[in-house]
């Protein structure tokens, strides 16, 4: 039975006065080839397809998220705005009900900036997925978010923004982090104390392809989407997952993406990354974008796929079995130990980050009071090798009275401190306030 055409919004951005560097391969020729590709199919024609303009988004969208040190114009170029107001466009033309869905193909990507934001980290500075994600609760009362990132690198910031956050669930697939950057995303960071089982991290052997995610998909994700029940689904859609990137190791095709996305059916698909920009990136697009549309895509296919790809061997394909059978016991039937904590309890998480992309080196000592009402007060003292020291206070959104007393005696004490700068993100009143 053929798929049911949708109406799809396009955003385009290829920022094309932002590069790490000249041949760095997060360079604008990532979408400037999806481009052509998606003008040479002709899907720009279709009725169906739309296309958008881009706007920049605001420092007041970036407050909703990160605390910038030492402000959001240091550590942002007006290429990083425009990368998240492209998300925030793709989410307005959704929400509005213009369009069925939305795939914002801009850059720079995001999904390693995390709440702090001292530098340039896994060629992210700020978090455009989540920017987008805040835009959408403040501007159409959405609670529950589920988001879902395939990139092949684990999506460490937005992990990080939302792992005190009961309402956001965020599923990631990615290479194992043993074997790749940033290290981390492993099955026992499930989220913090007031969000625990919200995060869900399946690490996959190198050399997985699409049986493998296939099994993934619907063994984990599917489930863990049905049980959560979101009212809005974003993939953070990485495509270095792909056979011929130069900079992971992994065995996807473009076919194999394209049914992901048919089969996850987002609302909203955000590029992250993907950095074979010539013979991968443009086909992965023009197959994300015919499944969100609802067109057969089944004769999608690179150039050199019968030259290069291989199927899964076996012993991936044992390896991934083995690690849905272990997960399914911990994700969906809950054999996890939860740990015990006393409401009104404040926790201590201490934490180093580095700065790959900008060599900043970070020390973090987080405090979350743990609470049954709401997301819980949260601060964090920050300092980093540049000299910055600052103390940055979150109030949740739907705060109970008790965190923002809390919240707010930190942020006062904080200010009469030595911090270079201390910061107070009221999500409640959708305030941001420097002392």
């Amino acid at each position: 039975m053929p798929p049911s055409p949708k109406r799809t919004g396009l955003v385009f951005f290829p920022a094309f006065d932002w590069a790490i560097s000249p041949t760095h391969p997060e360079r604008e020729e990532r979408l400037l080839y999806t481009r052509d590709q998606v003008l040479e199919e002709g899907l720009l024609d279709l009725d169906n397809i739309v296309e958008y303009r881009v706007r920049p988004a605001t420092f007041e969208d970036i407050q909703r998220v990160h605390f910038c040190v030492p402000d959001e114009a240091s550590v942002t170029t007006e290429s990083h705005l425009i990368s998240a107001g492209g998300c925030l466009v793709a989410a307005d033309a959704v929400m509005n009900r213009e369009v069925d869905n939305a795939f914002a193909l801009v850059r720079p990507p995001g999904h390693h900036a995390m709440r702090v934001v001292h530098g340039n980290r896994g060629f992210c500075n700020i978090n455009i997925e989540a920017v987008m994600v805040e835009h959408i609760r403040r501007t159409y009362g959405v609670k529950k978010v589920a988001i879902v990132d395939t990139d092949c690198h684990h999506g460490d910031g937005t992990q990080e923004i939302y792992w005190h956050d009961p309402d956001t669930l965020f599923i990631s697939l990615h290479q194992d982090g043993r074997t790749i950057f940033p290290g981390t995303g492993f099955p026992n960071e499930m989220g913090g104390p007031n969000a625990v089982g919200a995060t869900a991290n399946i690490p996959l052997p190198p050399q997985t392809g699409e049986e493998g995610f296939a099994v993934v998909l619907e063994e984990l994700v599917m489930p863990l989407l049905e049980r959560f029940q979101p009212e809005l689904v974003i993939n953070s859609a990485g495509q270095d997952n792909h056979y011929s990137d130069p900079i992971t190791d992994m065995n996807f095709s473009a076919r194999g993406y394209a049914a992901l996305n048919a089969r996850l059916q987002p609302d909203i698909c955000v590029l992250e990354g993907g950095y074979a920009v010539e013979s991968a990136l443009p086909y992965v697009n023009v197959g994300i974008i015919m499944a969100m549309a609802g067109l057969d895509f089944r004769n999608v296919r690179e150039p050199n796929y019968d030259r290069e790809y291989r199927p899964q061997s076996p012993d991936v394909t044992q390896n991934v079995d083995r690690l849905v059978s272990r997960l399914r016991q911990v994700f969906l039937k809950g054999k996890y130990e939860a740990p015990s904590h006393s409401p009104g309890e404040v926790l201590e998480r201490k934490r180093e980050v580095f700065y790959d992309t900008d060599g900043i080196f970070e020390r973090q000592r987080e405090l979350i009071r743990v609470c049954r009402d709401c997301a819980g007060a949260l601060g964090v003292e920050s300092a980093a090798s540049t000299g910055n020291h600052v103390f940055a206070v979150r109030i949740p959104p739907n705060a109970c009275p008790a965190c923002r007393r809390t919240a707010e005696s930190w942020f006062e004490q904080a200010a009469e401190g030595t911090f270079t700068q201390v910061f107070l993100q009221d999500r409640d009143r959708d305030t941001f306030e420097r002392a």
